[in-house]
This record gives structure tokens, C-alpha cells and sequence, in this order.
């Protein structure tokens, strides 16, 4: 017969284990804040720059959106407005330059407007999440290849732990010497090239994972 004291002990003891790892759980996503990248109209069917996969991609960025509302995490939406010659998207003052209705900012959210890939370049965001003492990021948004990436490769720089939804984020076709690349491959290519040497500037995961506390 099993000694019922060991048992009730045994059972003490992994209940305070889960308790513990919960808690730890729960302090590390409270260090970590959401940046929904680009996610406006021109990118979006009829847009000006239609990406491959928008849709998808920006209705995966609302769920994690929805996640971190959910739990009171702070959430940054970062939007890009061409001041650049030539630009012939995200222009100033139009329909395709706000933030796409699927991740709409609320009143009390951060919104902030950077004008290069890099969304650290020239903005507060370094500041905003020095304050807010965040030290992870969860990242989704367009393109995945362009700003994504480059905000990526500069959180990691400054010491910021990274995870990108892989199917939270969309690029387009692009060309090389002549030969068309893609959506698809290009998706694939940068996503490994970031997560390469043990996911050094960013873990990958998808939708579905991340919900599920994978």
C-alpha cells in the first residue's frame, strides 16, 4: 500500500511546481510587448503594393493581437508613411497609408510612425520600450523581407529577445537578374535566414503555436 503521506507530498509539491512555472511564465510575457509592423490598406488587396498572403497574414497578426489584449500585454503598431521621392505607396493622406481595419489601433495602444525599414531608425520605439522595461519582442507584419527583417535584425542588436508569427507576415514576387523569385520562396528564405544559428535574431513560430503556448 502507498504511504498516503508521500503522496499527498508528491502532489503538494507539483502543484507548487506548476504554480511556480505559471508565475514565471506570466512575468516573462509581462516583459514582453506585441509590434504589428505595416500592416495598412496599400498592402492589402486593391492596395497600391498588394502582397502575397496579406489577408492571411494580417487576419493571424488580429488572433496574437487579440491574445495580447486579452492579457493586458502592451502592444505597438508601427506605420510607415513614404516621405521619400518616388514613393508611390503609403503617400501622406491617403486610404492606403492607415493601419488595415484587422489590427486597428485602440486609444490606449502605441502608434509609431517611422519613414525607413528599420523601425528603430529616427522614432521613440527604443525609448517606448526601454520605459515600459520590455525585453522580448513578438513580431508580425509586411514585408517580411523588408521591414520586418531589418526591425528584427536591430531589435536583436540591442539586446531584445525576438519571436516572429511566421504566417503572420507576407512579401510580393521580387526579381533578381532578370529571374522572378517567389512570394513563397522568398517568405521561406528569410524567415531561415533569420532563425539560423539556433535562432539567433529570432525564433519562428506560427499562429497557432504561439496561442498554444508552444
Amino acid at each position: 500500500m502507498k504511504n498516503p503521506f508521500k503522496s499527498v507530498l508528491a502532489l503538494c509539491l507539483t502543484l507548487i511546481s506548476l504554480v511556480t512555472i505559471n508565475a514565471q511564465q506570466k512575468r516573462n510575457m509581462e516583459k514582453t510587448a506585441l509590434l504589428i509592423i505595416d500592416v495598412q490598406n496599400d498592402y492589402f488587396p486593391s492596395g497600391k503594393m498588394e502582397l502575397a498572403g496579406a489577408q492571411q497574414a494580417g487576419s493571424n497578426s488580429q488572433k496574437i493581437l487579440a491574445y495580447f489584449r486579452e492579457n493586458n500585454l502592451p502592444v505597438v503598431h508601427i506605420k510607415h508613411i513614404a516621405i521619400n521621392e518616388g514613393a508611390d505607396f503609403f503617400l501622406p493622406n491617403t486610404y492606403g497609408v492607415e493601419i488595415n481595419t484587422l489590427v486597428a489601433p485602440k486609444s490606449n495602444e502605441k502608434v509609431i510612425v517611422k519613414h525607413f525599414p528599420n523601425s528603430f531608425r529616427e522614432t521613440d520605439l527604443l525609448t517606448y520600450l526601454q520605459k515600459e522595461k520590455i525585453e522580448s519582442l513578438v513580431i508580425t507584419g509586411m514585408m517580411t523581407d523588408v521591414c520586418v527583417d531589418s526591425t528584427t535584425r536591430a531589435a536583436f542588436d540591442l539586446g531584445f529577445n525576438n519571436t516572429i508569427i511566421g504566417d503572420a507576415t507576407a512579401t510580393r514576387d521580387r526579381e533578381l537578374n532578370g529571374e522572378i523569385v517567389k512570394a513563397a520562396e522568398v517568405q521561406r528564405s528569410f524567415l531561415a535566414g533569420i532563425s539560423a544559428l539556433g535562432s539567433l535574431y529570432a525564433e519562428i513560430v506560427n499562429t497557432r503555436e504561439f496561442l498554444q503556448g508552444k
